[in-house]
């Protein structure tokens, strides 16, 4: 069983996997902001910080909503953001049919809707139609690749199904098969994956949306994507966010080419706890302006007390650790404070047009690794002239490292070597 974490960011990447091709130093794809020209979701008419906006709202509602029932030629990809989400486009069947879909760290399973669907959300493109693939097979539940994902079940015909949901109440059922998955590389030949197990959804529902068919889960999970292409290039992946006010694409590795080395890395255990899913860190604390404050020592808040995630666009603290924060920023700043016009943050002051350009020092204290924040990690416009604090409380013990952090950071997760690195960069020229 993986439950899914609030995600917000969404990721377009232009992929082709089957029996992996073998394309030294991997695999790199083009991740293409949601809110980007190029994306579908693109609204001409919505300014920056009305699409901030909506992305803070989403990933506070999820993390504030109830778990989920389930648990040279180097590939890399694109990643598509609109207003927090990240998609990506890969090519499933032969003959290949793209489909764009979104991507989740918070979750394994890749899954499209399929033709005869029983009850699926509207989707502009045309549904994936299995009939149609010549590569297209079913999976029977007592086959080893029906336990690849945790949560199935025994169909009246002996068939695999999936049950797979999500923190913000979204679902999808269907049953498990395997057929080629194609990833175009934007720094090589195309990579397939053949038998490939995937979802063929047949009722899904909930807050997609008709611009996607479907998700691609890039979790730490069997069935996830970054698992089976890892079993050709290894399970490591790396990733490059460019600031939200970007129009730049983010960039995705997978292989030996995304290893995140030299000046300014620093890096961090990843602890593996169950679910595998999930990327989890030890967070032992947060200075403002060289002040720091510590996470309380409690069972809960050991090692592993934070998940790295890039589908959650704010970061959730501790309560007691979350408190102290806004104090100490609160008592460092001058600009007129005001509330947020939604809402969703605690901390948010009158940024007085473009005049407000930083706010206080703020380093992250992962183990072993300090990561001091630019401005536009810790804050956020949420309106043209209003700014706030990029942190809110946890509910539930849903401690997330959001991607406002992570932007303009070279992020790697060597799986194998149980290792996750950070080095300062800048994601719009990568």
């Amino acid at each position: 069983m993986a439950s899914r974490w609030a995600f917000s960011f969404c990721f377009v990447i232009l992929l082709s996997l089957g029996a992996a091709e073998d394309i030294d130093g991997g695999f790199t794809a083009e991740l293409i902001p949601r809110d980007s020209p190029n994306s579908p979701f693109y609204d001409s008419l919505e300014t920056p910080s009305q699409r901030v906006g909506k992305a803070v709202r989403r990933s506070v509602m999820r993390l504030a909503g109830g778990p989920g029932t389930n648990a040279p030629g180097s590939p890399y990809a694109d990643i598509t953001s609109n207003q927090g989400d990240y998609l990506m486009k890969i090519a499933v069947g032969t003959p290949p049919v793209h489909i764009v879909a979104s991507i989740h760290t918070g979750s394994d399973l890749i899954w499209t809707q399929c033709k005869p669907c029983r009850s699926c959300y509207k989707q502009d493109a045309p549904l994936f139609d299995p009939s149609k693939s010549s590569t297209y097979a079913t999976v029977s539940y007592s086959s080893p690749k029906c336990k690849v994902y945790g949560n199935t079940s025994r169909s009246s015909q002996g068939l695999c199904e999936y049950h797979a949901s999500y923190r913000d109440q979204s679902y999808s059922n269907g049953n498990i098969a395997t057929d080629v998955i194609s990833l175009s590389s934007t720094s090589g030949p195309s990579i397939k994956l053949s038998e490939a197990v995937l979802g063929c959804g047949y009722d899904n529902g909930g807050s997609f949306n008709a611009y996607t068919s479907g998700v691609i889960g890039l979790g730490g999970g069997d069935a996830s994507l970054i698992s089976q292409i890892g079993r050709t290039y290894g399970r490591i992946f790396s990733y490059c966010l460019v600031p939200f006010y970007s129009r730049s694409s983010s960039k995705l590795k997978i292989g030996s080419n995304a290893h995140v080395t030299g000046q300014g890395t620093v890096s961090t255990p990843l602890i593996q706890k169950s679910p595998k899913t999930f990327y989890y860190l030890t967070l032992e604390g947060i200075s403002i302006n060289g002040k720091k404050f510590t996470v309380a020592g409690s069972s809960r808040h050991g090692a592993g007390n934070i998940i790295i995630d890039p589908g959650t666009t704010v970061t959730s603290l501790p309560p007691d650790l979350y408190k102290q924060i806004e104090a100490a920023v609160a008592a460092a700043m001058h600009n007129p404070k005001v509330p947020d016009p939604s809402g969703s943050l605690n901390l948010c002051y009158r940024s007085l047009g473009k005049t407000f350009l930083s706010g206080p020092d703020i380093t992250v204290h992962f183990t072993g690794a300090d990561i001091k924040l630019n401005w536009f990690n810790g804050f956020v416009h949420v309106a043209e002239d209003v700014v706030c604090l990029a942190f809110v409380p946890s509910s539930c013990d849903k401690v997330v490292y959001g991607n406002l952090a992570q932007m303009n950071f070279l992020i790697g997760y060597d799986i194998a070597g149980g290792k996750l690195s950070f080095k300062p960069a800048d994601c719009i020229h990568f």
